[in-house]
C-alpha cells in the first residue's frame, strides 16, 4: 500500500525523508497518510495475523521443510481451516518463511548386467499395500566419511518399509533394509521388488534372498534413474529437507537425524502431494478402513 511506503521512507534510519516530501512525492495527502497510521487494524489483518501464527508453527513443526502447498494441506486437512492456497503464501512471503527447494544430482553410473526383467516398466502404482516396492542406495558425506543409506519404499503408500545405514555399501546394506522390510510387512508370495542395476542387487545373496521369501526381482535400464523415479523422488526429498540443511560432523549424528526423518516424521506426518496431501501411514489407515467398512 501506499502509505506504507511513506512510513517506510519516514522511518528508514539510513536515509530518512520528511513526512511531507514523502507524500509529495508519491501524490498522496498527509491527512490521508496520517488517519491512516492512527486506523485500527481491519478485521482481514487481524484474521491475516492469526493465521500467519498458525502457519509459522505448521512451518516450525514440518522442520522448515513445508512451502505452501503443503502448508495449505495442513491448514485443510489437518486443522480443518479453510483459506486460500495463494493467501497461505503471500503470508509466508510476508513472514520470510519458505519451504526447501529441489535440487537436481546427476548421480554416476557403473552398473552391472541385468538378472531380472524391468516388471515395472515405469508404473508406479499398486491397488494394495505390498504388492510392488522399489529399492536404491544414497549417500551422504560427514566429516569422518560417508554414510550409506539403503531403503525400500512401498509403491502403494509411499511408505519406507525397510531402511538399513551403515559406513559402506556392501551387499549387507541392501539385504539388512529387505530384510526389515519383510519383518515389518509380510508380504505375499509374487510381490515385486524393483531396482537398478547396480553390484548389490545383482549379487547372488540378494536374489537369494528375494527367492526364499517367494518375491520377484526386477531391473530398470542401464543408467537410467527414471526407471527407478519414485524411489528417487524419495531421495530428492530426504536431500533437501535434511541432509543438505546443514554440515554433519560424525557418521552417528547424520544416521540418527535419518533415523528420526524416516520414522518420526516422513512416514508419520509428511504429507505427500501423490496421496492427496495425507502421510503414507495416514493414507494407508483410510485403506484399511475403507476395506473394514466394505
Amino acid at each position: 500500500m501506499i502509505y506504507r511506503l511513506v512510513r517506510e521512507l519516514a522511518e528508514d534510519a539510513d536515509l530518512p525523508v520528511d513526512v511531507t516530501v514523502a507524500c509529495r512525492v508519491l501524490r498522496v495527502s498527509r491527512s490521508g497518510y496520517y488517519e491512516w497510521r492512527g486506523r485500527a487494524p481491519s478485521a482481514r489483518q487481524l484474521a491475516d495475523q492469526e493465521l500467519s501464527t498458525t502457519i509459522a508453527g505448521i512451518h516450525t513443526a514440518s522442520r522448515g521443510t513445508y512451502g505452501a502447498p503443503r502448508g495449505h494441506a495442513e491448514l485443510r486437512l489437518g486443522l480443518g481451516l479453510a483459506c486460500g492456497r495463494k493467501r497461505v503464501a503471500r503470508l509466508m512471503r510476508a513472514g520470510g518463511l519458505a519451504g526447501v527447494c529441489h535440487r537436481r544430482e546427476h548421480r554416476r553410473a557403473g552398473p552391472a548386467p541385468a538378472v531380472h526383467e524391468d516388471l515395472v516398466q515405469r508404473r508406479f502404482v499398486a491397488d494394495a499395500p505390498d504388492r510392488r516396492w522399489v529399492t536404491d542406495i544414497t549417500e551422504y558425506p560427514t566429516a569422518e566419511g560417508k554414510v550409506y543409506c539403503a531403503a525400500v519404499l512401498d509403491v502403494f503408500s509411499r511408505t519406507v518399509v525397510g531402511w538399513s545405514i551403515a559406513d559402506h555399501m556392501r551387499t549387507e546394506l541392501v539385504v539388512d533394509a529387505l530384510e526389515m522390510a519383510r519383518w515389518r510387512r509380510r508380504p505375499s508370495t509374487g510381490a515385486v521388488v524393483h531396482s537398478d542395476r547396480g553390484s548389490q542387487y545383482t549379487s547372488w545373496i540378494f536374489g537369494h534372498r528375494l527367492r526364499a521369501a517367494g518375491l520377484l526381482g526386477s531391473m530398470g535400464r542401464v543408467a537410467s534413474s527414471v526407471d527407478n523415479g519414485m524411489i528417487e523422488s524419495f531421495w530428492s526429498s530426504m536431500q533437501r529437507e535434511l541432509l543438505d540443511r546443514q554440515t554433519w560432523d560424525t557418521r552417528a549424528d547424520l544416521g540418527s537425524a535419518i533415523f528420526k526423518w524416516i520414522e518420526a516424521f516422513y512416514n508419520p506426518r509428511r504429507r505427500h502431494s501423490a496421496l492427496g496431501y495425507l502421510s503414507p501411514v495416514a493414507f494407508e489407515h483410510l485403506h484399511t478402513a475403507a476395506l473394514t467398512a466394505a
